[in-house]
This record gives structure tokens, C-alpha cells and sequence, in this order.
């Protein structure tokens, strides 16, 4: 399995910014993350979360890591 797909966990940060009419600049500012940080994360490309940083988005958008997080069926043999 390459690298990059090696997860199947899907981030929704841009759908609970769309809900509740927030930017990700906006987001930035609450929650002391950079934009371009936050951007990796909407995109798809993250490796990794910090808790804390997991936290604060949380608290800033009002939402469980389950909101913002799920994680996609497996496929088998690549179908």
C-alpha cells in the first residue's frame, strides 16, 4: 500500500465551515493554527493532529472529532 494511501480517514473541516458560515482564515485566528496548516487538513493531505490542536478546532466550531472526522470503508483489491 503506497503512503499516501495508506489511511482512509476523511477530515470535514470544510463542510462545518460551510455550516456554520466560517472562514478558515477565521478558524485560524480561533484557534492559533496557520491557515496553511488548516488547508493541509481540509485537503485531505494531514498526517497527523495534535490533540490540543484537535481540541481547539472542536471547541471553535462547536463539534465532536467524530463531526470532523470519519473513516471510509475499506476496499477490496482496490475496488
Amino acid at each position: 500500500m503506497p503512503a499516501e494511501d495508506a489511511h482512509r480517514v476523511v477530515c470535514h473541516l470544510d463542510d462545518l465551515l460551510a455550516e456554520r458560515g466560517m472562514t478558515l482564515t477565521a478558524l485560524s485566528d480561533a484557534v492559533g493554527v496557520s491557515v496553511v496548516n488548516l488547508s493541509v487538513m481540509k485537503n485531505q493531505r494531514a498526517r497527523a493532529i495534535r490533540y490540543s490542536t484537535l481540541t481547539a478546532i472542536c471547541d471553535a466550531l462547536g463539534c465532536t472529532p467524530g463531526d470532523l472526522f470519519s473513516v471510509e470503508s475499506p476496499t477490496v483489491n482496490g475496488t
